[in-house]
């Protein structure tokens, strides 16, 4: 029997065509859940009912993909994961509340933070060296402050608008305006969940380390996602009738958040790391940034400040210079590497410069 054979083109193409679906579904949730927030849809059940409905989702699919191997869960695997679910859960808030309080072009922008803090935790974990002699620690490090540079003029300064400028006689022009004291908010809000989600990714190599079966660990993942965002909804969203969807924007937002975000977006990230390795699958953060800005630009009629424009390209630069360092210390250590057997922990090692 003849195996199935792809042409090479095609086998070449698809990590790119995965990872650009997978940023155009991160940059549309972002957009679908501000409309859905300005509606009235609270970011607490957003990101309850979304992780609920991933769940109902993951589970069969993740246990019938594994059902004759999969290697036993232990409890030191699930208390990890249900920390790591800590971890996601309070980002996935923080980040549905920094875009409800600023705009989806500031939550896409402050992605670029997650590598800088994840390197600056990978040093303190002692999972990265730093050799202030080699040209890959200096363009690290100095990538690291220009990210963080560039959060704080998205951030704080807004200059003048550029585009859809809004008008003062036109109310419908407010309603995904950030008002300028929540703009700093939504910043604030955005750059503790960027810190979060690089603190989940530190945790995520070690669990894989340990249990490396994606698919059982992203739907136990989702699982505790949705138990504890349901008891921080219980504690932080007093009014009863917030659970009660009402608007059809709303529970398009639950849908496409479940199904797009969470249960597409992740497997298919997950795909072209195996396929091209975590840094192939970095370089498309920035990318993000610029469909949200087309998108919220042409269809919301999002405002684009100067600010927003400047602070987005000082923090793609710091973005690139970091990835650029680890690929060059990448290669040296491919180099001197190649010919050992035990392969996949640098590149394990590896994956927690990712989100």
């Amino acid at each position: 029997m003849a195996t199935r054979q792809q042409p090479p083109w095609i086998q070449s193409s698809l990590p790119f065509v995965g990872m650009t679906s997978a940023v155009v579904a991160l940059a549309v949730n972002m957009i679908v859940s501000k409309m859905a927030m300005s509606e009235g849809t609270s970011f607490y059940i957003l990101s309850v009912y979304s992780n609920g409905f991933a769940t109902l989702i993951l589970f069969p699919t993740a246990f019938l993909f594994h059902r004759s191997k999969r290697p036993p869960l232990s409890f030191p695997v699930l208390w990890r994961i249900f920390l790591l679910s800590s971890f996601g859960c309070f980002a996935e808030i923080g980040s549905y509340a920094g875009i409800n309080y600023s705009s989806p072009t500031l939550g896409t922008a402050m992605l670029n933070l997650v590598p800088a803090f994840t390197y600056i935790l990978a040093i303190i974990f002692r999972m990265e060296e730093v050799n202030l002699r080699t040209f890959t620690t200096i363009s690290k490090s100095i990538g690291t402050v220009v990210s963080i540079s560039g959060a704080f003029i998205v951030t704080f300064y807004k200059g003048p608008a550029l585009l859809n400028i809004p008008l003062t006689s036109e109310p419908s022009t407010q309603l995904y305006l950030p008002v300028a004291q929540n703009w700093i908010l939504g910043g604030f809000l955005l750059a503790c969940a960027s810190f979060l989600t690089a603190s989940w990714c530190i945790l995520q190599a070690s669990i894989l380390k340990m249990y490396p079966v994606e698919m059982i660990v992203v739907a136990f993942y989702c699982l505790f996602v949705t138990i504890q965002s349901s008891l921080v909804t219980l504690v932080a969203e007093r009014d009863l009738s917030a659970w009660k969807i009402d608007t059809k924007i709303g529970l398009i937002a639950i849908i496409y958040a479940a199904i797009m975000n969470i249960a597409f977006r992740l497997y298919v990230t997950a795909w072209c790391i195996w396929r091209k390795g975590p840094f192939f699958a970095s370089l498309f953060k920035p990318l993000t940034l610029v469909v949200a800005v087309v998108i919220g630009v042409i269809f919301m009629k999002e405002v684009l400040y100067l600010g927003s424009l400047v602070g987005a390209f000082v923090l793609i630069i710091g973005f690139y210079a970091v990835m650029w360092g680890k690929a060059k210390e990448g290669k040296v250590e491919k180099g001197s590497d190649e010919s050992s057997s035990n392969f996949q922990a640098p590149l394990l090692q590896e994956n927690i410069e990712h989100v």
